[in-house]
């Protein structure tokens, strides 16, 4: 089995499987629309992340801002890491994304103290912080793709 080197992040929203239930009795064109809409969402939050990282404490946050990207989905979501070596060290991005998120107590390179399961990293705590923001923006999206596809009405909304 492969080792995953990526994390994938995607934004907690209430009701999606209800709503992505009926998206199966529309047409995939339907489908196909939230996908290209969630990943407009999941760009604006690849980009807030990619800036919190470039100005967090911890210097390996710097290091990974670069593979933050989204992903083509039907819910909001993002990609960060991979197997690309970085610093000077050249070590792979998965290896330093977790304790430039979350601190250490035991190793000080990564910049700032371990403050548990907080959502307070660049990735993590921006994730938290615009979920409402996001989800309010998804939900919109799928409600106006619902009601185009099921009004009869097929041109193109947005």
């Amino acid at each position: 089995m492969a080792k995953q080197t990526t994390l994938k992040l995607s934004v907690r929203l209430d009701g999606a499987y209800e709503t992505l239930a009926k998206f199966r009795s529309l047409p995939k064109d339907a489908s196909k629309e939230l996908r290209e809409r969630s990943r407009k969402l999941a760009g604006t939050l690849a980009n807030r992340i990619k800036a919190a990282a470039e100005t967090d404490e911890s210097p390996q946050a710097k290091l990974w801002a670069p593979t933050v990207r989204p992903v083509r989905d039907r819910t909001p979501s993002i990609r960060i890491g991979g197997s690309r070596k970085v610093g000077r060290r050249k070590v792979p991005v998965w290896g330093i994304l977790f304790g430039s998120e979350f601190g250490s107590n035991q190793y000080s390179q990564f910049g700032k103290p371990h403050h548990g399961q907080e959502p307070l990293g660049p990735a993590f705590g921006v994730a938290h912080r615009n979920a409402d923001d996001i989800a309010r923006e998804w939900h919109a999206a799928a409600d106006e793709v619902i009601v185009k596809f099921t009004s009869g009405d097929i041109r193109s909304v947005g």
